[in-house]
């Protein structure tokens, strides 16, 4: 059997004017990620959402992988679902981004209030009771999501297959595979750590979960990169 190994991307910038763009930590997490896994996968296929930090994910990689991996083939479908628009789902007045960091600089803990409020804002796009106002619903992101990795599996070349993804589309696929409902794939959203490794092993049609979450990378030598956003 082949292995499918989903990578999410590197930390993020959150709060900056462009948070798609990797973080100084996010890159080095990506690095470490690829001397990590250098000697230990051999890929014949790597795929990519198109958002930056995919790619610059991937970049990372690269460094610290030490030699070329197969050129990166771009599949949307990977990419994360729009947080932007479900937040505004919720709370139209944090279009305005003054106003977001004016409602967060009222808690002790803007960060955590910052999370609360999209887990709230998450639950409310998943339960299909509000779909008209967003451009994707839920069942179309897991849609787009698990057609994006047939295409990836039956591209593989018939050897292993890295995906740079987001946290979103792994909780979908987990939820797939493990046949999980809604509430239980959000939960493990909130625990998917920044490059950790998830391995499926696959041939043909069947397809089974080795490792989930795995950021030994880290753990083992910079536990000080550890994050989850």
């Amino acid at each position: 059997m082949a292995n499918l190994y989903l990578i999410r991307h590197g930390q993020a910038s959150f709060g900056k004017a462009d948070y798609d763009a990797l973080s100084d930590r996010g890159w080095e997490q990506g690095r470490v990620l690829g001397r990590w896994m250098a000697g230990k996968v051999s890929p014949t296929a790597v795929f990519a959402g198109d958002m930056r930090r995919h790619r610059e994910t991937l970049e990372a990689m690269a460094d610290g992988f030490g030699q070329s991996l197969p050129e990166v083939q771009t599949n949307p479908g990977f990419n994360e679902f729009d947080h932007e628009t479900v937040v505004h789902a919720l709370k139209p007045e944090w279009a305005n981004r003054e106003v977001m960091a004016r409602d967060l600089a009222k808690h002790e803990k803007p960060a955590k209030a910052f999370q609360l409020t999209f887990v709230e804002a998450v639950e409310r796009w998943v339960s299909g009771q509000y779909d008209s106002e967003y451009p994707e619903t839920w069942v179309d992101f897991c849609t787009r999501v698990n057609a994006a990795v047939d295409d990836a599996l039956a591209n593989s070349g018939g050897g292993d297959v890295l995906v740079a993804s987001s946290g979103g589309p792994i909780s979908v696929v987990m939820q797939a595979l493990l046949g999980l409902d809604d509430k239980r794939a959000l939960e493990l959203n909130q625990v998917i750590a920044n490059t950790s490794v998830t391995r499926i092993l696959f041939s043909g049609r069947r397809r089974s979960l080795s490792v989930f979450n795995n950021y030994a990378h880290l753990e083992d030598g910079a536990p000080e990169l550890v994050t989850f956003r």
